[in-house]
C-alpha cells in the first residue's frame, strides 16, 4: 500500500554491478544532486508484495466473498488505465518521469506503514478471525475492501514498472481510494447494524476497524491525493512536456 506514491523502499530494483569504480561512484553522487528522483530506466519486476496482494486477490475472488460488480471494477481499472495511457497521458521518456516524493523519507514510510496496518493487515486478520466464530456477515462486509486495496496495491505495482506516465500512477490510487469509500461505508453500516453473530469483542473490534479505515482512506483521498498529490503530479508531467518541446 502507497496511499498514491508509489512502491516504497525497493519495491522495484534492478541488479547492480558487482564492482564499481570509486571515482565513478563520485562522479555519480555530484550528478545525482542536481536531479530529480526519477524511476528505474527498466523496472518490470513486481515486489514481493505486490504478488503477495495478487495471490490475495485471487483467493478472495475464488471464495466468493467478492461480488460481481467490484471483480468488474478491478477488470475496467485495468483496461481504462491502457486507454489513457495511450489517449490522455502517454509516457514521456523514462529519465523524465521523475517520482513525486521520495520514497525513502521517514514520514512517508511511516504514513504507508499505517495504511497497510489499517487497511490490509488488520482488516485480514479480522476476517480469518471471522471464519473461526462463524461471522458470516462481518467477513462479506469487510471482504469488498480487502479486496480492492489489494488490487490497488498490485495495479500501484504495474502502474509504477516505469510503462505508465506520473498521471497514470496517480489515477490508480485515486480511482480506488474513492471506490473503496463506498465500500467502507457499506462495511460500517453493516458492523453497526448487524445481529450478533459473532463475540461482543468482535463487534466493538469490527465498528473500530471500520470507523479507522473510513477516517485514514477518506484523509488520504481529500486530504492528500486530491489536494497535494495530483497537483504535483501535473506540474511533473507538463513541465517534462515544456522540455520536450
Amino acid at each position: 500500500m502507497s496511499g498514491g506514491v508509489g512502491p516504497t523502499g525497493c519495491d522495484i530494483s534492478l541488479p547492480k554491478e558487482p564492482e564499481v569504480d570509486h571515482k565513478e561512484q563520485q562522479d555519480h553522487s555530484v550528478k545525482s544532486l542536481h536531479k530529480p528522483i526519477t524511476t528505474p530506466l527498466k523496472a518490470g519486476f513486481l515486489s514481493f508484495r505486490q504478488l503477495n496482494c495478487l495471490a490475495l486477490v485471487i483467493v478472495l475472488s475464488a471464495s466468493g466473498m467478492v461480488s460481481l460488480e467490484d471483480f468488474a471494477f478491478v477488470v475496467f481499472s485495468i483496461v481504462y488505465m491502457y486507454f489513457m495511457s495511450k489517449m490522455a497521458f502517454p509516457s514521456l521518456h523514462s529519465s523524465k518521469e521523475p517520482l513525486v516524493f521520495d520514497p525513502q523519507k521517514k514520514i512517508l514510510r511511516i504514513y504507508v506503514f499505517i495504511g497497510a496496518i489499517i487497511g490490509l493487515y488488520t482488516p485480514i486478520a479480522y476476517i480469518l478471525q471471522g471464519i473461526f466464530e462463524g461471522d458470516q456477515e462481518g467477513i462479506q462486509a469487510a471482504a469488498p475492501h480487502v479486496f480492492l486495496l489489494a488490487s490497488q496495491v498490485f495495479m500501484e505495482g504495474v502502474a509504477f514498472s516505469g510503462r505508465f506516465s506520473t498521471p497514470i500512477r496517480a489515477f490508480v490510487p485515486v480511482f480506488y481510494n474513492s471506490r473503496r469509500i463506498f465500500t467502507i461505508v457499506d462495511w460500517l453500516r453493516s458492523e453497526i447494524y448487524k445481529g450478533h453473530s459473532g463475540s461482543d469483542k468482535r463487534i466493538y473490534v469490527g465498528r473500530a476497524l471500520a470507523l479507522a479505515n473510513m477516517a485514514f482512506w477518506c484523509f488520504n483521498l481529500f486530504g492528500f491525493l486530491l489536494p497535494v498529490y495530483l497537483p504535483k503530479v501535473f506540474k511533473l508531467y507538463y513541465s517534462g512536456h515544456k522540455e520536450d518541446d
